[in-house]
């Protein structure tokens, strides 16, 4: 059984306690909370980027899981950034700010009534709990250089995945446009968008476009190495994974690799 109650605070902080990989099939039991939230104090950023799964957080600490990860991150973090994702604006045309509920996470979905701010980008839009904000960034160029996933990178947010079963990031996504793939493009969607105020506009959406065939990135091995590079934490909290990583230290580690292997990602 894999702890972190019994480790001294400068053990952990150094990012040399972590267990490589999950057991396969190895499930989720009780974590005393104080032993998650300890682990949130090695982290002294002001920002950070949430992926969840709310099965896990719910078996390990037995109580509401959306609640209790949204009040400890809050109280932890000025701001807490939650996908908004809506990728059925490719088909629909539609997105309203306000009421596109996410379509990508039950954490996700449920965040929508807490955030108190959210990008214009129709597909891949980034809620926000928190003063933290995208101005002067285009919303509607996904992973371009100007884009809001750009931004992530030059603040070099912190990343965190909280009880999901691999590592999830969309900065991959950012990093994998930025080097010009040879199994993806991006594409344009065409719709409008429906503003707060009631107001809206006609827009359109670039974003990627997987041109060749469906691919899927290879998470461990991204994990793993990066891992071992310095870059990436990954610990279990008897069973419960939670992986952290800066957007811009992740984009460090992989352009060199990209650039030696175009398909590096997915191999």
């Amino acid at each position: 059984m894999t702890t972190l109650s019994h480790l001294p605070r400068t053990l952990w902080c150094t990012g040399k306690y972590y267990v490589k990989k999950k057991t396969p099939g190895r499930p989720v039991s009780a974590v005393d909370p104080s032993t998650f939230e300890r682990l949130l104090e090695c982290y002294d950023d002001d920002v950070v980027f949430v992926h969840a799964g709310l099965s896990d957080i719910n078996t390990a600490f037995e109580r509401d899981p959306y609640d209790y990860l949204f009040e400890v991150l809050t109280e932890r973090f000025e701001s807490v950034l939650v996908p908004g994702f809506t990728p059925s604006f490719r088909e629909t045309g539609e997105y309203h700010k306000a009421s596109s509920t996410p379509e990508v996470g039950a954490f996700s979905r449920l965040f929508l009534d807490d955030a108190h701010y959210r990008t214009d980008d129709a597909i891949h839009s980034i809620q926000v709990h928190g003063p933290y904000r995208f101005d002067g960034c285009d919303h509607h160029d996904t992973f371009g250089p100007n884009g809001c996933y750009a931004q992530l990178d030059s603040d070099d947010v912190l990343i965190l995945n909280v009880g999901t079963p691999w590592f999830i990031s969309t900065q991959l996504h950012y990093i994998e446009m930025a080097s010009d793939p040879p199994y993806a493009d991006l594409d344009e969607s065409e719709g409008r968008i429906y503003y707060d105020d009631g107001e809206s506009e006609p827009i359109r959406q670039t974003s990627f476009d997987k041109n060749e065939y469906v691919y899927y990135w290879n998470r461990d091995r991204i994990r793993d190495e990066a891992m071992d590079a310095g870059v990436l934490d990954h610990h279990e909290l008897n069973g419960l994974s939670v992986t952290a990583v800066r957007a811009n230290a992740l984009a460090r580690f992989l352009e060199p690799k990209l650039e030696a292997d175009p398909y590096y990602l997915v191999s």
